[in-house]
C-alpha cells in the first residue's frame, strides 16, 4: 500500500471509531418527575426499541420536559437514530438554550449525525472555563479529529484528561488520533494504557487491536480481540484488516470497510 492509501486507509478506519467514542451512548438513569419506563432488560434491538418507544410516548406527552426529551434522544443515539436525536435535543435546545447538558447532548448527537460545524458550535457552548467538562472536551476533539485538525484534538483531550485522569475513553481517542497523525507507535502506547484500565470496555480493547494489526502485530491483535470476541471473529476482523492493508484499496471501498469494523468496535 502506498504512503497516501495508507494514510486514508487510517483516517477512515480510526475516524469511524472516535464517533463511537465522542460521547457515552450507554442507557444510563435519567429520571424526572414523570413516570418513566422500566430499563430496558438487555441491550438486544428488541429490547432497546420496546425502551425507546415507551419514552417516545413519554416525550409527546411532555415535549416540554427537559428529562424527558433527554432520555428519549439518548435512546434514539443508542440505536444510531442519530438525526431522530438531534432533531429531538434541538428542540429541547431552544427550550433550554443556556443549559448546558441539553446542549453537550445536542452536540454530541449532531456529531453522531456527521453536523460537525454545528456540534462544534453546541459543544463550545455546553463548556465553559469555570465549569469545564471532560466529556465534552474529548468529545470536541474527536470533532478536530474528523476535521483534520489532529494537533487540536490531541491538545483537547490531554486537557480532558486532566479533569479525568487515565479516563480509557479519552485515552482511546487520544490513541487513534495519534493513529490518524500515523504515529502508531505512540498510538499503541496510549491504547495499551487505556486497554490495562479496569474500566475499558470492549471498544477501548478492539482499538488497540485495530493499531496492532496495523503495524504488522497480527498474532497479538488476535489475543487482544480475543478478551471480548470468538477466536474465529477475531481471526476474521484481522484477516480484514490484513487483506486491506495489502491491497491498494480505493477510498470507497476503505471507507465501506471502516463502516463495517464500525460495528465491532462500538
Amino acid at each position: 500500500m502506498n504512503t497516501r492509501s495508507s494514510q486514508r486507509f487510517l483516517a477512515g478506519i480510526a475516524l469511524s471509531v472516535l464517533v463511537a467514542l465522542g460521547g457515552c451512548k450507554s442507557m444510563g438513569d435519567v429520571t424526572s418527575s414523570i413516570a418513566m419506563p422500566s430499563a430496558p432488560e438487555s441491550n438486544s434491538p428488541e429490547d432497546m426499541r420496546r425502551y425507546s418507544e415507551n419514552l417516545q410516548q413519554r416525550y409527546e406527552a411532555h415535549p416540554d420536559n427537559k428529562m424527558v426529551a433527554l432520555a428519549y434522544a439518548k435512546s434514539l443515539r443508542s440505536r444510531e437514530l442519530n438525526d431522530q436525536a438531534a432533531a429531538v435535543l434541538q428542540n429541547a435546545a431552544i427550550k433550554y438554550p443556556k443549559d448546558r447538558e441539553v446542549l453537550a447532548a445536542y452536540g454530541k448527537a449532531l456529531a453522531d449525525a456527521g453536523r460537525l460545524q454545528e456540534a462544534s458550535a453546541a459543544l463550545e457552548q455546553a463548556d465553559a472555563p469555570d465549569s469545564p467538562n471532560w466529556s465534552v472536551i474529548s468529545t470536541r476533539g474527536s470533532i478536530a479529529d474528523q476535521m483534520g485538525d489532529h494537533r487540536q484534538a490531541q491538545a483537547l483531550y490531554e486537557t480532558a484528561l486532566k479533569l479525568a485522569p487515565d479516563e480509557p475513553s479519552v485515552l482511546s481517542n487520544l490513541g487513534l488520533s495519534y493513529a490518524l497523525s500515523n504515529n502508531l507507535r505512540q498510538a499503541e502506547q496510549v491504547l495499551r494504557e487505556a486497554a490495562a484500565s479496569p474500566r475499558a470496555d470492549m471498544r477501548v480493547r478492539q482499538n488497540l487491536a485495530l493499531v496492532l494489526a496495523l503495524q504488522g502485530k497480527f498474532a497479538e491483535a488476535e489475543q487482544v480481540s480475543e478478551r471480548d470476541l470468538s477466536p474465529q471473529q477475531a481471526r476474521e476482523n484481522v484477516a480484514s484488516i490484513r487483506q486491506m492493508i495489502s491491497q491498494n484499496n480505493g477510498w470507497r471501498d476503505i471507507q465501506a470497510a471502516a463502516t463495517r469494523n464500525k460495528s465491532v468496535v462500538r
